[in-house]
């Protein structure tokens, strides 16, 4: 894509990253698989730093319980967002990544300074 000279500058320094598709497109389930090497594999973060959201489009008929993706992608955590039917559990699901973000971020911080200081 024309925007990969960019994605060093986007990955330095992050601390989570957020992949959103369209799982009715099967192109899409090819390109995360792409998404996540490129932007978590060889960071490297952990898994749980990864979250995914299959998006489902306003009328669609969201077949949301046999989404089944391949090994790496199906070791991490997968959220289902339809804002039509159901905005508030994508909202707690997000602030619950968040949190954990932040947790990993204090926890790696806290090491530091003790490496620091021994």
């Amino acid at each position: 894509s024309r925007f990969e000279t960019c994605w060093p500058a986007l990955m330095k320094d992050s601390h989570g990253v957020i992949i959103i598709f369209n799982p009715e497109l099967p192109s899409h389930l090819k390109e995360i698989e792409m998404w996540y090497s490129c932007f978590v594999q060889q960071q490297p973060l952990l898994d749980s730093q990864c979250l995914l959201v299959a998006h489902h489009k306003p009328g669609s008929a969201g077949d949301t319980e046999n989404l089944a993706l391949a090994y790496p992608l199906n070791k991490l955590k997968l959220i289902h967002s339809n804002l039509e039917e159901d905005p508030e559990d994508v909202r707690m699901e997000f602030i619950k990544y968040f949190k954990s973000i932040i947790t990993l971020i204090n926890e790696s911080r806290e090491r530091e300074e003790m490496s620091i200081i021994s």
